[in-house]
């Protein structure tokens, strides 16, 4: 079976790569060259231009959409209009199934515009007729994903937050091993096309306490005080003065937490037995390739 990767190069995709290389023909994309490795072969394609991306899917079976727009101007139609192309060339190159990484929560009537762009786009995927297989997750924890990072950097810069009322939102984080592991399994699965599974991980908690424990790990004991006055595009400010993350991505992100994201089925798990991998393990792993 061949396979091909959009959003190879991300936190996701990399974990994902070298599970599907074990068994599968691997095209992974990039938007810039880059040389064959073990039994991956790279092809050049921009799902925001639309370059290379017949010749990316061409022979395809299975497409792995794993591409957002978050920390681009108009993020939202930027995700659209990359969807609705790649759904055209899949359903004219004959794919048979698109896999793509959504969002929980995404579904809430008053889910934030990240997320609402998660869902928009598994829908444009779908409109040509190529059967979509969504997994919904919440926050990937592991090094490179985005809101991980920004958790261990307020932990990590200050011993006091003075922080907005999402620190209480529940959420259900998984282990990067986990979600790249769901993904790689339902490649193919006919049970899987054209479904779309809520992906949770092993725990659910609030971003308080998952602050808390990753500064237990630390060693470290931070003082949190949660206050109602600090709207999303306050939040994202200080979010940008106080981690790497730059406003244009701490917003959409921010604003994203007010949604609680917690599993609402657990049919995945039928689908693909095996045991989740708990917050604390896959943060300590997070925390070792970080050091």
């Amino acid at each position: 079976m061949r396979v091909t990767v959009f959003g190879a190069t991300g936190t996701v995709g990399q974990a994902l790569l070298p599970l599907l290389a074990d068994h599968e023909e691997v095209v992974a994309v990039s938007r810039r060259p880059r040389a064959a490795q073990d039994g991956i072969r790279w092809a050049t394609a921009d799902v925001s231009s639309g370059e290379g991306i017949t010749d990316a899917i061409e022979g395809a079976d299975v497409l792995y959409y794993l591409v957002h727009s978050l920390g681009e101007g108009d993020f939202e139609a930027r995700d659209r209009q990359a969807a609705a192309r790649v759904s055209r060339e899949a359903a004219r190159a004959g794919v048979s199934q698109i896999v793509y990484l959504g969002g929980l929560g995404a579904d809430h009537p008053d889910a934030s515009p990240h997320l609402r762009s998660r869902r928009v786009t598994g829908e444009l995927l779908a409109a040509d007729g190529v059967p979509v297989t969504t997994l919904r997750a919440a926050m990937v924890v592991g090094k490179g994903s985005a809101a991980f990072e920004t958790i261990l950097a307020l932990v990590k810069r200050l011993p006091v937050m003075i922080t907005p009322s999402w620190v209480s939102t529940p959420t259900q984080p998984i282990a990067l091993t986990d979600i790249a592991r769901y993904l790689a399994v339902v490649a193919g699965n006919e049970e899987a096309r054209g479904t779309g599974y809520d992906a949770g991980g092993a725990e659910v908690m609030t971003y308080r306490q998952m602050i808390e424990r990753i500064a237990a790990m630390l060693g470290r004991r931070p003082r949190i005080i949660e206050v109602p006055v600090l709207t999303p595009t306050l939040s994202a400010l200080w979010l940008e003065l106080v981690t790497p993350v730059n406003a244009a991505v701490a917003r959409p992100l921010v604003e994203g937490l007010r949604n609680p994201t917690v599993a609402r089925e657990e049919r995945l798990r039928e689908l693909v037995p095996f045991e989740l991998t708990p917050f604390d393990v896959a943060a300590q792993e997070a925390l070792a390739t970080n050091a």
